[in-house]
Order: structure tokens, then sequence, then C-alpha cells
């Protein structure tokens, strides 16, 4: 938790934004994994404590624009919580601790939201997705469970938006220390990584990394020497020759900010010609990306000069053909990479993604493609300080793909196919992802150190 100022300042930030009527703030509750005391690792939600730092189980607020009042929801402790438990501070001092000068039992909040109803006043909630609070919005406000997504305040979600985007200098120091418990996840595997070795080992090491420093991985841990399946969280293989083991990981800290590196390592150790080819140009656009972000351009723009790169650097080893710009502007490259190039990170890995990828990403000048693979880019408007990002290029051979593309005629001219069935189909994928942060003049990595890049780098780290 921060200062108690910074939750006021960032609360008055808020209502300046915002016009009338209440906004309501749902917590988090537990959830049970297979019995009700038997519970996964609790988490507050992110919009929740970046407005009130308080990460308990069981709370709500209430800011009203109207009379400019803010209360905390909760409940203090019964006996039986004590016993198991032990002592807790009462609802009105963990208020307190943050600037909130009243707090209720949970069970007003029901009767605050149907007086406001009663009054004809705005109601502004933000998108549900837990479904503990989807019950608790349906019966409040009397809204189907299907139209709750839809009547969430478009107001209230730019609000929350257009201030957990720009991050302060607080939270780029908690970013920067996800970063290097994610480094030290990365590195601990790379040098872990040998023959034999079985991938669920490694996944369970990098997770002990993050518990032992933070609160835990900030998402659940990609490792996979089938790394053309973009999110594989099948861990069940050993490490076999010839294979490239691609590994997606960040860490959470305990104030819930997080990190998000992927590295592509050769699972013998030494990377074949082939693999180096690959490798190298996805290694160019990562350094591309970072040498060229920074104010006064979108990150569409940003992933397009990468685009480029990536499909020239394919027609110098024969697998793209014609003329790059022809290829970028028809997506052709896209066959070979599907996503975008990054995300917004911050309190979620995927920042805000619950508000909705196209009010983070896009706004109402720039907008989403449709196109494949563009359209898949989450971020995509004109970055600005204080902007974290993700630098994420990555080279995929996804057979069933590039088969549905061949049968259906997409982009047949730019692609040899012969030289795919031929070389590539076994290959797999190689990603590259680094954090950045949007500076004043440009932008740098995030985290006290950079993870090996280059396959000489990788090389000599496994080696040692």
């Amino acid at each position: 938790m921060f200062e108690k100022e910074i939750y006021v300042k960032r609360r008055a930030a808020l209502k300046s934004k915002m016009s009338n009527g209440i906004l309501l703030f749902l917590g988090t509750s537990e959830a049970s994994v297979n019995y009700p005391g038997n519970t996964y690792r609790y988490r507050q939600d992110s919009t929740f404590n970046y407005f009130f730092g308080l990460t308990d189980p069981d709370l709500a607020a209430i800011i009203d624009l109207d009379s400019d009042e803010e209360i905390i929801f909760g409940n203090d402790v019964d006996i039986d919580d004590i016993i198991w438990m032990g002592p807790q501070p009462f609802i009105k001092d963990k208020a307190a601790s943050v600037g909130v000068g009243k707090s209720l039992p949970l069970s007003n909040l029901s009767e605050y939201v149907a007086k406001a109803l009663n009054q004809g006043r705005k109601v502004h909630y933000l998108p549900p997705y837990r479904y503990h609070n989807m019950i608790q919005l349906h019966k409040m406000l009397g809204i189907g469970f299907d139209d709750l997504k839809a009547g969430a305040s478009v107001e209230f979600i730019k609000a929350v938006v257009s201030l957990r985007l720009v991050k302060e200098a607080c939270e780029i120091a908690e970013i920067d220390k996800a970063c290097d418990i994610g480094y030290a996840m990365h590195y601990t595997a790379m040098k872990m990584a040998k023959l034999g070795v079985l991938e669920q080992e490694l996944v369970g090491i990098m997770e002990g990394i993050a518990v032992s420093q933070g609160l835990m991985p900030s998402f659940p841990i990609i490792l996979s020497q089938n790394g053309e399946t973009l999110h594989n969280h099948s861990h069940h293989q050993y490490l076999t020759e010839g294979r490239l083991l691609v590994i997606d990981a960040g860490a959470e800290t305990n104030s819930n900010y997080c990190s998000d590196f992927t590295r592509t390592l050769p699972s013998s150790g030494k990377f074949t010609t082939q693999q180096k080819e690959i490798y190298d140009i996805v290694s160019a656009a990562n350094d591309l990306v970072i040498s060229i972000s920074r104010p006064g351009i979108t990150y569409t723009d940003v992933h397009l000069k990468m685009s480029r790169l990536i499909a020239q650097g394919l027609v110098n080893v024969g697998i793209l053909k014609g003329d790059v710009d022809e290829i970028v502007a028809e997506g052709a490259h896209a066959l070979f990479m599907p996503h975008g190039l990054g995300h917004n990170m911050g309190m979620d890995v995927h920042d805000m993604e619950d508000l909705g990828e196209n009010y983070v990403g896009y706004d109402d000048t720039y907008k989403r493609s449709t196109q494949f693979g563009l359209g898949s880019l989450r971020m995509g408007k004109m970055l600005e300080p204080g902007h974290v990002i993700t630098d994420e290029p990555g080279l995929y051979f996804i057979p069933a793909l590039i088969e549905k593309w061949k049968n259906e005629g997409i982009n047949t001219r730019f692609i040899n196919f012969p030289l795919l069935e031929e070389k590539y189909y076994n290959f797999g994928g190689i990603r590259i992802e680094d954090d950045i942060l949007i500076t004043e003049t440009g932008c740098r990595l995030l985290g006290s150190k950079r993870l090996p890049h280059t396959t000489e780098a990788v090389e000599a780290e496994m080696a040692m």
C-alpha cells in the first residue's frame, strides 16, 4: 500500500472526470478450489486497489459525486474469525488509513444503492468479471446477467483508464521490482534448462521464485517446446535435442504490480543454423521497437515498422517473396506473427483488460484494425510518457494455419509454401519480450537488468 495521500489524490482526480450520480466499486471475495474452506490465492480487484489501497476480501466502496461522500463497506471480524485469523483492524481504521472518513457494514451497501436508484440517480459500475460480483450487481440493480457488461458505465470506464494508463513514479518503482523478480525467474530457468529436464520442473522453480519474492506469477506460466502454440500451458515434455523452448512468464509484487518477459531457448543449449536465422529476425525486431518507441508515435505505427523488418527478414531467408510494403499491407507476414506487438501492463499483466481492450488500447481517434494479426494488437493508440507496454515480436510456424492459407489461397503470391513444407513444419516458434516505459524523449527497459536476448548471449549463459 502506498501513502494515504496517493489514494486521496487519485479519487479526487477521478471525481473531476465524472458528472453525477454514485460510483460503485466492488472488491473481490475469496473463491473456493474444491470446498468452501480451501480457497485460491486471494487477489484484490485492481481498480478497487488503485483507488482505495485495501487488499482484504469482501469490501466495497461508494463515491457519491453529488455529496462528495466516500464510504468503505465491510464487516469487522467476530470472535470466530479472531480464533482462526487473529485480531484484525476495524473497518473504520482501514478506511481512515486510505483517507476515507466513513465506513458501514457490507449489508448496508444494497440499501445505499437502492436509495440512489429510487431517487433516479445514476449508479456507475465497471464491467464485472467475477461471478460473485455479477450476482451482487444483479441483485442490487435488477439487471439481467446477460446485460451486465453492456450496462457498465462508459463514462466511468474512460475515466479510470485515463488515470491508470499513465503510471505514477511510485507505480513505476513497483513495476521495476516486478521486472527484477521476473528476471530472476527467467535467468534461473535459463541456467537449469538441460536436455532431459521435465518442463514442469522448470515451471515449478519459476513459480517458487515468484512466490518467494512477491505475491505470485503475474499469469500462468507459458513454458513449452511447442512454442508455435502461442499460449501453451502444457508442461509434460522432456527437453529434447533440436527443439526450441519458449518461456513466457512474469511476476506480481505484493502490491499487485506485474512484469511479463519471454525468452526462447535452444533445449540443447545450442541453436541450429536454421534456428539462428529466424531468432535473429525476432531479436532485431525487438531491438527496433525499443529504438523507435517514444511519445508522439502510435503503437500501431511501431507494430507496422516492426512488421516490415520481420517481413524483410523472411524474404531474405526465402520464406516470403515480393515487395515488403505490399506484404505488410496485405498482412501476409501475419501467417508467422498472428498476434499484436504488445499490450499495456501495470496492476494487471494485460492492464485493465477487464474494462475492455478497445477502451484501453484505442480511443475515438485511433481505431482497431480488422486485419488478421494486426487486429490482435491490444495497444494501438498514441504513446505518452508514463505508458508501460510490452515489446514482444515473434515468429511461429503453425502447420494447421499454413495449410489453411494454402488451401484457401490466402496471400499465396507472397508465401513459399514448398519451402515451409520441406523445412519448417516442425520448427516451433520464437518470441522475445521485454517491458518498456515510455519516457519524455523515448523509452527505457523496466527492471535493473536485461535478460540475454541474442543467440550468442543466450548460448553463453546456458553454457555457464
